[in-house]
């Protein structure tokens, strides 16, 4: 006997088609989801997972965490109310959540969410000269901790340097990799559902006076960042470095990015100092006193009001990541 089907087939596409917009590490894309009657079931996509950089999972799961958000946020626009259990069978490590649907009210403004969603991106470009005021950051924190995560601002000048200084690092360490390298370019050489492509990159015209971004190659021959640059680093940590952990700093992070993105922020990812495990634990050790484990770094700062939005990652069609009952 088959189910009676409670959520139309095309709410559950449109979840999961504006849950895909989440960014993911290299654009990975590492989720699966299967929808029933009134229900939702997200999975870690383990075949897209970074084998050399990220051989726990840790990106994976945020990413997934993201999307997460993204589901959440999505299905209140549309009207559906969400209860979400978070690794609900132990014997499915990659059953990552269960959602229940039920009918709810329509927002007054569910358009306006969804199009920021839709707008979401990773603006690697520089940013203006404008200050992100410290009370901005810690909304920010605070918006990521309502969802879960656990998140701070470093507005401390020693802590910034020594964060600045294992970004370096990391990257260097990374670029030194043949492993990491090859398999950084391979996310750059992808088809048109998935990947970086080089259009989603900044233009030299735009990189001047920017921090270097992960894909500009070695960095040992650049300026040491400005300690007075006007950007913001905020911080996801947790006194557990586990997929629970990860899957809620990624919703944190999906709505910490969302919340930028209607203020008018860019927001840049650092994950490789987390990624790498000698910087990971000078981290954790030296900006967080070892009382907990960083998850993520990100940088924020105003995006220039005068130029257009980069060009859109490109997205898997959603027949490819949803299964229906």
């Amino acid at each position: 006997m088959t189910s009676t089907r409670l959520v139309p087939v095309e709410t559950l596409h449109r979840i999961v088609e504006v849950a895909s917009r989440a960014p993911s590490v290299h654009n990975t894309q590492p989720w699966r989801w299967r929808g029933g009657a009134h229900t939702l079931e997200l999975y870690a996509d383990t075949s897209r997972q970074l084998r050399e950089t990220d051989p726990d999972g840790r990106n994976l799961t945020l990413s997934c965490g993201v999307a997460l958000h993204h589901a959440q946020v999505a299905a209140g626009a549309l009207g559906w109310e969400t209860r979400v259990a978070r690794h609900p069978d132990p014997a499915q490590p990659d059953l990552l959540a269960f959602l229940d649907l039920t009918p709810g009210h329509l927002p007054a403004t569910a358009e306006e969410t969804l199009t920021a969603l839709d707008r979401r991106c990773t603006d690697r470009r520089r940013f203006t000269a404008w200050p992100v005021p410290e009370e901005r950051q810690a909304h920010l924190a605070r918006l990521a901790n309502h969802w879960g995560a656990r998140a701070v601002a470093l507005t401390d000048e020693s802590e910034r340097f020594i964060a600045e200084r294992l970004v370096r690092r990391a990257h260097q360490l990374q670029w030194v990799n043949p492993a990491a390298r090859a398999e950084q370019a391979s996310w750059q050489r992808r088809g048109s559902d998935d990947g970086v492509p080089a259009g989603a990159l900044p233009g030299a015209d735009d990189l001047a006076g920017a921090h270097p971004h992960r894909f500009q190659g070695a960095w040992e021959d650049r300026a040491a960042p400005d300690l007075e640059t006007s950007d913001g680093l905020l911080v996801f940590f947790d006194t557990y470095d586990d997929a629970p952990a990860w899957l809620r700093a990624g919703e944190g992070l999906g709505a910490m990015w969302l919340a930028a993105t209607t203020a008018g922020l860019a927001l840049v990812p650092l994950s490789q100092v987390i990624e790498v495990p000698e910087t990971r634990t000078a981290f954790q050790a030296e900006v967080l006193g070892s009382l907990a484990h960083p998850l993520l770094l990100v940088r924020v700062g105003w995006r220039s009001t005068g130029r257009p939005l980069p060009a859109r990652t490109p997205r898997r069609p959603v027949s490819e990541v949803l299964e229906l009952d």
